[in-house]
């Protein structure tokens, strides 16, 4: 889906007269949005990886936050309303998480007052942030990356894809997950069958069972499902050469994973980090942080969204590491 369409896609769920504020901004600006952040009292913002613009009443770009539309406490709860479809209870469980997942796989964080019960968090009330990023698919995002992953025309390396927040992982993961799922047509690889875990719709952006997102001719997705017991569904019911799946964090997560390599599956996934030693601090991760994984790709955005750091090997030799300027 164009870009342009997915920006378009995340004003339904703004009030009106913001939505028409955003929608009479330059289209190159549009194209770069990568978050809209609403702020009670605060000024009206649109930022992506080489722009912050705070938006005034007219729909214009202000040089200052003095001159900013200000948001709402009406603003903000419309907005709520429109996400969760008019039903707090729908998103109830997601709210717990701090954010709602909505159509096309756009993800809407939510901040306010934590209402804790059992030491827990139970759900959010009075919500006054709210961050709407835009889920952008961008075809030929893995180009870079995916020679060093295809071990042979049938299989590839067990792979973890280490990444900040906002650095592409998510990007890179869809796009690797389309390109091995179809195979190409010089045969580099034949395309295999993928189970794809998206726990959160934002890798396939499935409406009503169907993917939105293109991810492959052999992919099938098992949508909404916490990764652990999806990991294992997949691997008893569909019969995967490659389990992809997104940010990894919990015991269980290790576990499934460590399930799925001695059934003789492949694994792709991807975890929060800037660097191999993070990984390898993650306590809860201890089970696959030896033996594993037999490709690292690292991302950051010093030179933009989505910028390869690395590739290492199972042994965390260096496969390809950016110039540094």
């Amino acid at each position: 889906m164009n870009n342009s369409i997915k920006i378009l896609e995340v004003l339904d769920y703004l009030p009106k007269h913001i939505r028409t504020m955003i929608r009479k901004l330059p289209d190159a600006l549009l194209l770069e949005i990568e978050e809209i952040r609403l702020r009670r009292a605060k000024p009206l913002c649109a930022a992506g990886c080489n722009v912050e613009a705070f938006l005034g009443a007219e729909g214009k770009v202000e040089p200052s936050d003095g001159k900013a539309y200000i948001v709402s406490e009406d603003d903000l709860k419309c907005s709520l309303q429109l996400v969760c479809n008019f039903s707090m209870y729908s998103v109830e469980e997601e709210l717990r998480n701090g954010f709602v997942t909505v159509s096309g796989g756009h993800r809407v964080g939510v901040c306010g007052r934590a209402v804790i019960e059992n030491g827990r968090v139970k759900t959010l009330k009075d919500i006054s942030y709210m961050n709407f990023r835009v889920a952008k698919q961008i075809i030929g995002a893995s180009d870079k990356v995916a020679g060093y992953l295809i071990c042979s025309p049938d299989s590839i390396y067990n792979t973890l894809i280490i990444s900040p927040p906002q650095c592409g992982k998510t990007t890179l993961l869809r796009d690797l997950v389309r390109k091995l799922g179809s195979g190409n047509e010089d045969k580099l690889f034949r395309g295999a069958k993928i189970s794809l875990i998206d726990e959160r719709s934002e890798i396939a952006a499935c409406s009503l069972g169907m993917p939105r997102n293109d991810i492959g001719i052999r992919t099938d997705v098992l949508d909404g499902c916490p990764k652990a017991e999806g990991i294992i569904m997949m691997i008893r019911s569909m019969s995967p050469d490659i389990v992809a799946t997104d940010e990894i964090g919990r015991l269980e997560d290790a576990d499934a994973i460590t399930d799925a390599v001695n059934a003789g599956v492949k694994v792709i996934t991807t975890i929060h980090g800037s660097s191999i030693g993070d990984f390898l601090n993650k306590q809860n991760l201890n089970r696959i942080q030896k033996g594993i994984f037999e490709r690292y790709v690292i991302l950051s955005r010093k030179n933009g969204v989505g910028t390869l750091e690395a590739v290492l090997d199972g042994k965390y030799n260096i496969l390809f590491e950016r110039v540094r300027e």
